[in-house]
């Protein structure tokens, strides 16, 4: 209850009962600065300090990745701390410094390999630190074996998704393809990294037994769907080379990327870019296997971390 006397009365009076005040100060011209419910989530200084648990902590970069093999490489090349539990979820974290200044880093991996799991992993970067870029990092299959042999490795910020299709009476494909490319300002950096170091960029190879070895970075568009292509005469491999004879490789999860993004492109929040890095492991014919997966992922988290100055 409230009581006010004649006169300048700037205060409160409380005639009994059990007020609880929160955020609250009295006075003329009294102000408070509210940093948050008394119950929302503390800063992530005082969480980790007090041992609460985050309910988010904002990363400049947000990094998937699919394979165990492509996680290490991750985990490697950007010095991050392995294994931040979140919610029974597992992140990578730490801070890498770069030309243009400190950047911080989370990465994960998806459940499993494919489009729907790796939209799932981007909502859970997002929910828990809200980066402001994605990186997909990891191998792929190449399509043009001379122009990118194993061990390149492709930068795409321009995916074709090429499981769209209409099946017809006879059994007959009708193939419709969707392509999506990153928003400007990440193809402008894109386009700065290799004026800056040509193109094709040259690289040393980063797994053990390929160090004195050079291979090449080639900007190009990537195929995305749920095939695994091990044959030179797949209709895939045909569909893509008439859609676009610039496809230079094809993955698993980029296609999802590209689409996560577009549906997330509505509203006022930020929605961050998105570059696609792939080096080449195999070749997408009969010959396909698991040999050059260290060196393929080894290689795109390197280009992946050389990006870095010019996307942050």
């Amino acid at each position: 209850m409230n009581q006010q006397t004649p006169g300048n009365n700037s205060g409160i009076v409380n005639a009994g009962g059990t007020n609880s005040f929160t955020n609250t100060t009295f006075g003329d011209q009294a102000q408070v600065q509210n940093h948050g419910s008394p119950h929302a989530a503390p800063p992530a200084e005082v969480a980790a300090s007090t041992g609460a648990q985050e309910t988010q902590q904002h990363r400049d970069v947000g990094i998937v990745t699919i394979l165990p093999g492509e996680m290490r490489a991750v985990v490697d090349r950007f010095g991050l701390r392995r294994s931040h539990k979140i919610e029974d979820l597992f992140f990578s974290t730490g801070r890498v410094t770069t030309e243009s200044g400190d950047v911080s880093v989370v990465a994960t991996r998806t459940l499993a390999p494919g489009q729907r799991s790796v939209m799932s992993a981007l909502e859970n970067l997002r929910t828990h630190f809200a980066p402001r870029l994605w990186l997909l990092v990891g191998i792929g299959g190449s399509l043009h074996h001379k122009q990118v042999p194993i061990g390149n490795v492709v930068v795409s910020t321009r995916v074709v998704y090429y499981d769209s299709r209409k099946i017809e009476e006879g059994g007959h494909v009708q193939p419709r393809g969707e392509e999506r490319g990153a928003p400007a300002r990440v193809m402008h950096a894109v386009n700065a990294y290799f004026t800056d170091h040509g193109e094709p960029a040259a690289i040393r190879g980063q797994a053990e037994g390929h160090k004195k070895r050079t291979f090449g970075v080639v900007p190009g568009l990537i195929g995305s769907g749920e095939a695994v292509i091990a044959a030179r005469d797949s209709s895939v491999r045909s569909y893509l080379k008439h859609y676009n004879d610039k496809v230079l490789a094809v993955d698993m999860e980029a296609g999802g990327l590209s689409q996560y993004w577009q549906e997330n492109s509505v509203g006022t929040a930020l929605n961050p870019g998105w570059v696609v890095v792939r080096g080449i492991s195999d070749n997408a014919d009969k010959e396909k296997n698991d040999d050059s997966h260290d060196l393929a992922a080894r290689n795109a988290a390197h280009v992946a971390a050389e990006l870095l100055p010019y996307l942050c």
